[in-house]
């Protein structure tokens, strides 16, 4: 098989990120206009209380499926036989998960007003297993479903346009995301049947794969937990309003996790190859590569979240979400921790089949957050919401850093690394002092953060080259070579 650019494959999935990120700071400033501050709390409660069984129906699946098909991608028969058994045990937990969906919307009848919604939402379930991602994340293959992705979610700016009109319009907004989503799945189901048998089996072998899949699926629970249980509990402590707040924040935290994540994505196949097939040397240079980059690129970011989450706030949902500001400058810290985390279990701990440990410290930090969330809620609403946000990833990161010490611990405390962050953090006061100056110079909200952001920019990459920073300076010598 033709080995993929890993520069190539980033760009796809980080296109794909973008488009991702793209898609919600066009619609989102429209809607939140359109629709009231409760309508958002309707949507954003019942798409957080699908989540919940989109993780069911999901198990451990994609995960688990990555790690071991990349070992069988080059075997058409064992990766369609491999591929087949997962995609079975998918379609059960799939089932089980709309079965108990339906029995939890007749139990509690304080859902009962979110019912539309939720049905609209769950639609997701049934959509994101037949999508099959995990196969085209296996083979590498990043161009087809991004091209898709891009048409449907055009498709899905021009609907919003023409039927979200009026306060009460939360519905359409639903379906229209789940559209955007998810509508593009069935096409990728069949689009891979072309190169991979893939069907329903009754085999006993699936059996085998199970314990793999619960164990990672318990760690994606615990995970659950500390990600989506602040939303939960808001609405249940709280009001509409406040979730309708607390969402704008975690929205843009969630598309700037969401994007540097994508990042990450594309090397998972690359380092579970290379561990499974023993290739050490190899495994730690691109570890590296990852570790380095990604810290260029996080430390920047949560700074200009916090420096422009007025700005950021007032354009993207308007005035009367003003109250989320200091949400989402508590919420941009954990960006950090969150990105690094991410490294330290993706990228290392489950390619190397250290998913127990995966599940220990999530449990811990899941079970930590909620009694948080339980405990500032009520006394600070939707900050304390934030601030155990910031508690819990900053929580798994140390943990996830001390089980993977052994082999990111080189890596991370390395001098070129521990260079590369002081680096980095030179280059955040640059990007402090630029967008205190163009507060203080512009008075303009559009064009004060065009330029805090493009100024910034360049001091950043300028303070990098000045301090001879290796990723940048490995950036300059690519753009260099391709010019040349």
């Amino acid at each position: 098989m033709k080995k993929k650019s890993l520069g190539i494959n980033a760009l796809l999935n980080g296109l794909r990120s973008a488009l991702n990120l793209i898609f919600p700071l066009i619609t989102f400033p429209y809607v939140s206009r359109i629709l009231s501050v409760e309508g958002i709390g309707i949507y954003n409660f019942s798409n957080t209380y699908v989540s919940y069984f989109i993780l069911l129906a999901g198990l451990g699946v994609a995960t688990y499926a990555v790690r071991e098909g990349a070992k069988y991608r080059d075997d058409k028969e064992k990766i369609s036989r491999f591929s087949s058994e997962v995609f079975s045990i998918n379609i059960i937990s799939t089932i089980i998960a709309y079965l108990l969906l339906i029995i939890s919307l007749l139990l509690f009848k304080n859902l009962h007003n979110y019912v539309s919604t939720i049905l609209i939402f769950s639609l997701q379930i049934l959509f994101t297993t037949m999508g099959t991602e995990w196969i085209y994340t296996i083979y590498e293959d990043y161009s087809y479903i991004t091209v898709r992705s891009i048409i449907f979610k055009l498709l899905s700016i021009v609907l919003l346009f023409i039927l979200v009109r009026k306060p009460n319009d939360y519905i359409w907004y639903a379906g229209i995301t789940v559209f955007a989503s998810v509508g593009s799945n069935i096409l990728n189901y069949i689009h891979a049947r072309s190169f991979i048998k893939i069907r329903f089996v009754k085999s006993a072998d699936i059996r085998k794969h199970l314990k793999p899949i619960l164990i990672i699926f318990a760690s994606t629970v615990a995970v659950t937990l500390y990600v989506s249980s602040d939303t939960t509990i808001l609405g249940l402590l709280k009001n509409d309003y406040a979730v309708g707040i607390y969402s704008v924040a975690v929205k843009i935290y969630s598309l700037t996790n969401g994007l540097l994540g994508g990042l990450l994505v594309v090397t998972v196949p690359r380092l579970a190859m290379l561990l499974g097939k023993r290739r050490i040397k190899e495994y730690n240079m691109v570890l590296s590569q990852v570790i380095n980059t990604i810290t260029v690129l996080v430390l920047p970011t949560a700074v200009g979240l916090i420096m422009l989450s007025k700005e950021i706030v007032l354009i993207i949902a308007g005035a009367k979400y003003l109250n989320s500001i200091f949400s989402l400058q508590i919420i941009a810290i954990a960006l950090v921790f969150s990105i690094l985390s991410s490294i330290f279990d993706q990228c290392v701990l489950i390619p190397a089949k250290h998913e127990n440990l995966v599940l220990r410290n999530t449990l811990i930090t899941g079970v930590v957050n909620v009694l948080l969330n339980f405990i500032l809620i009520p006394v600070m609403s939707y900050d304390g919401a934030a601030l155990t946000t910031i508690i819990a990833e900053m929580m798994v990161m140390g943990l996830n850093l001390w089980s993977a010490k052994d082999i990111v611990g080189p890596i991370m405390f390395s001098k070129d690394n521990i260079k590369n962050i002081f680096s980095s953090l030179m280059g955040c006061l640059g990007i402090i002092l630029i967008c205190i100056l163009c507060k203080l110079g512009i008075q303009s909200l559009i064009f004060c953060t065009i330029f805090s952001i493009i100024l910034s920019v360049i001091i950043y990459g300028a303070i990098l080259v000045l301090f001879n920073n290796e990723v940048m300076l490995s950036f300059l010598e690519k753009v260099k070579n391709k010019r040349g």
